[in-house]
């Protein structure tokens, strides 16, 4: 592997704790979680950049660009978007009835030698799924990190928008040990995992398991001021390394992470990842008990017992802030964590192997254009992926048609050109497309690919993806293809 790649880049199958009667059982009202459910749409304004979620938050992603000088700028709500996804009118202009001349305007920018020899585009209408332009659109090539679509799409059919990913703890009356369980959430940061310790030690100085016959248990482990902790991460299965092996930019695949395994939770993008996430989320959990007067001593791994019943859960945000996150950032361990969810939703064991099938059969339940498509992985990171232009613009005109609602946050979590994601600095204030350009964003060693949607005179929304194999350097394939995705405005 180059140095380039090194640096480049509902319902989960848990165990069934039936928490109402659990709650009853150890005298718990769990609470719902850190944010109230919402969908993708908040008067018009993405939540992603109301809630400045990615800014706030660390990013998994690969770092997509050329550095460059950061600028303030907010992240807008292009009202041109909204009225073509049929919010309000506020266009005025007669609309042209197609954009005209395509093939004279995108042939030579599509030519250029930073694309590589044989680079592929495809263009649609999204109102209408109407092709306007292809040029090697049905030819399967590597997307890198455009596969995230793909990804978001799988999950969000088979989950649901609302979908939340749980994180418990449970215990045995009596045993005098308590397990954290992993649901998957690759969102888990140190703050709702303090959420959770302080509930679990709430309710182990409130609370007193009942014995089968009612009465107080013999063995009291919730009033102990110490405990044994154990760690369940068994959710997932297969590898945990990634194909690509030891990254910054991804830690190996695990139910149970906190700070998506980063060792310094302060850092953002690519940085130095445990060996083992599960085991760092359990040691960073039995010290924020400690803070809290639990003392658990070292924790280890162990299944959850099946008679175990929940003493505090926390969940992650909504499925469609997530995959807003994901594809703003390019966040590859949520990718990984969503293509697994999809896999457990659809019945498909929790491993690469069983996420590809999952993602492949969802896809075919859109009625997409899969001939020749692969996803090895839900990030785009191994090159085994196969994807076509035509098959990413199906995608974006799934998720803009009004009959598949759960599908907009893939177009509200693009980054936006020129202001956000990974787009913030591959747009100058001047530059065609600022702000009216939003696509995700893929690279790899030799690999460029842009895929997204553009706001076209008279407010016409178009979809494109442009796809690019063999490309001399991203300080040649990134202008190239912002020049293409820019064309499509004026």
């Amino acid at each position: 592997m180059s140095d380039r790649e090194r640096g480049w880049c509902e319902v989960p199958m848990v165990r069934t704790w039936q928490l109402a009667a659990g709650a009853a059982v150890v005298g718990l009202t769990l609470a719902a979680g850190a944010v109230a459910a919402a969908g993708p749409w908040d008067s018009g304004q993405r939540k992603a950049e109301r809630d400045r979620v990615v800014a706030h938050s660390p990013a998994g992603g690969a770092h997509h660009e050329p550095s460059a000088p950061k600028r303030p700028a907010p992240a807008p709500s292009a009202v041109p978007v909204l009225t073509a996804l049929g919010g309000p009118r506020t266009v005025t202009a007669k609309e042209p009835a197609a954009p005209g001349g395509l093939p004279e305007i995108l042939g030579p920018l599509l030519a250029d030698p930073g694309l590589g020899p044989a680079p592929a585009a495809c263009v649609i209408d999204l109102t209408t799924g109407e092709r306007l332009y292809g040029e090697r659109a049905e030819t399967p090539m590597v997307p890198a990190s455009t596969v995230k679509i793909a990804t978001a799409a799988a999950a969000l059919t088979a989950l649901g928008p609302h979908h939340r990913i749980p994180t418990t703890v449970v215990a045995v009356p009596g045993a005098g040990r308590i397990t954290l369980v992993g649901g998957g959430d690759a969102t888990l940061d140190r703050a709702r995992l303090g959420e959770l310790a302080e509930r679990t030690a709430r309710a182990l100085r409130e609370n007193r398991p009942a014995a089968d016959d009612g009465e107080p248990a013999a063995e009291d482990v919730q009033s102990a001021t110490k405990i044994r902790l154990q760690y369940d991460a068994s959710l997932y299965q297969g590898p945990a390394q990634h194909p690509v092996g030891p990254n910054g930019n991804i830690a190996p695949v695990s139910a149970l992470m906190v700070g998506q395994g980063r060792l310094d939770e302060r850092t953002t993008g690519a940085a130095t990842r445990s060996a083992d996430p599960a085991g760092e989320a359990a040691r960073v959990f039995g010290q924020l008990l400690a803070e809290r007067g639990v003392r658990t001593g070292t924790p280890v791994p162990g299944r959850a017992a099946a008679d175990a019943v929940p003493l505090a859960q926390v969940l992650s945000r909504p499925l469609s802030s997530v995959v807003e996150r994901m594809l703003t950032t390019s966040d590859n361990d949520i990718a990984e964590a969503l293509a697994r969810q999809t896999a457990l939703a659809t019945g498909e064991k929790a491993s690469f192997a069983g996420a590809e099938r999952a993602v492949t059969r969802q896809l075919k339940r859109l009625q997409l254009p899969l001939t020749g498509t692969r996803f090895a992985d839900g990030s785009g990171l191994n090159r085994r992926d196969r994807v076509s232009a035509a098959l990413l613009t199906s995608l974006l005109a799934r998720a803009a048609d009004a009959a598949h609602p759960e599908l907009r946050p893939i177009l509200t979590g693009l980054p936006v050109a020129g202001f956000s994601g990974t787009l913030e600095h591959r747009w100058s204030d001047t530059s065609a497309g600022t702000g009216l350009v939003r696509a995700k964003t893929g690279t790899l060693t030799g690999i460029n690919a842009l895929a997204g949607t553009v706001v076209a005179p008279g407010g016409r929304l178009l979809g494109f993806a442009f796809l690019a194999s063999g490309t001399p350097s991203p300080y040649d394939a990134q202008p190239a293809l912002d020049r293409l995705a820019g064309a499509l405005v004026s």
